[in-house]
């Protein structure tokens, strides 16, 4: 079942120690949604320099239009410099300002987004005042909207993140980031009284929390699922989360049980982490067959 998904924000290059990698969490989350069948459109702005020819080739290589990717006379296409010496909690660099802080907007991209099923965005892409613009014009257009919330400090602001809360149908995020915002919002609460003071506070249909190798719990329909961590022999965790977000999406939008939906994300997030960079193909037969020896 192929799925209308458009996904809004950076598209860049990760510099690690071995070398250069394609990346950008809303990117990430497009290859995998791509992976798994959908049919996603990644929105975003690239240097018009070969930086952003070599992104626009790769996505072309994984079978993604270009077509919604703009391209800056004025900007440099976005780096990112990862320090990946905790296998498990990669940190980043992120250059700033570079071409996705100036995505444009018209009628015709208000039109596609007001076409598409799913709508996916995070919060580093309004950390500057032209892409924050057209990400709110874009949410008050889109039909369903997802919030990849993925905080990089110091590119956020607890005000632009209310507002990007409150556009939310459904949110994710990992436990760093829920104990951030429950600071805020619910500093008194347990995991779980956090997560519902959430959806109370900004009107939230579906929350999801990440744990990493502890697995993740998914708040929907007033009730609360959980699945463990799987034990895989990590390389790097980039581009885990975002694959997480692309199988559960996959699964609630085929109408899969909540407790099946985020059990089989947490697959998709461990198979993710046995290969090196963010984007590595696996498929939903692949993740079936690591799961039916882990259910047995």
């Amino acid at each position: 079942m192929k799925t209308n998904i458009i996904c809004f924000g950076e598209m860049l290059w990760d510099v690690l120690p071995t070398g250069k990698q394609p990346g950008g969490a809303p990117m990430n989350v497009a290859v995998h949604l791509k992976n798994l069948g959908h049919n996603p459109q990644m929105i975003s702005r690239i240097g018009h320099d070969e930086l952003g020819k070599k992104l626009l080739d790769f996505l072309k290589e994984k079978g993604l239009t270009t077509s919604l990717i703009q391209q800056s006379e004025t900007h440099l296409t976005g780096v990112v410099k990862a320090n990946v010496s905790d296998k498990n909690e990669v940190t980043y660099k992120i250059v700033q300002p570079v071409a996705w802080d100036y995505i444009q907007c018209d009628e015709a991209l208000e039109t596609t987004v007001a076409n598409a099923e799913v709508f996916v965005y995070g919060s580093l892409a309004a950390r500057s005042a032209a892409s924050a613009d057209t990400l709110f014009r874009l949410l008050k257009k889109a039909r369903f909207k997802v919030f990849d919330v993925n905080l990089r400090a110091p590119h956020y602001a607890q005000n632009t993140l209310e507002q990007l809360l409150r556009a939310a149908d459904m949110v994710k995020m990992n436990a760093n980031e829920l104990d951030m915002l429950a600071a805020w919002y619910a500093p008194n609460d347990d995991e779980q009284s956090a997560i519902i003071t959430l959806a109370e506070t900004f009107d939230i249909q579906t929350i999801c929390i990440t744990k990493g190798e502890h697995g993740a719990v998914l708040w929907t329909g007033g009730e609360f699922y959980q699945s463990a961590g799987f034990q895989v022999d990590v390389q790097d965790t980039i581009g885990s989360g975002d694959s997480f977000l692309a199988a559960l999406l996959t699964c609630l939008l085929e109408g899969q049980s909540p407790a099946d939906s985020v059990q089989f994300a947490c697959a998709m997030g461990s198979l993710v982490a046995t290969y090196r960079g963010a984007t590595p193909l696996v498929t939903a037969s692949e993740i079936h067959s690591f799961l039916t020896p882990q259910i047995q």
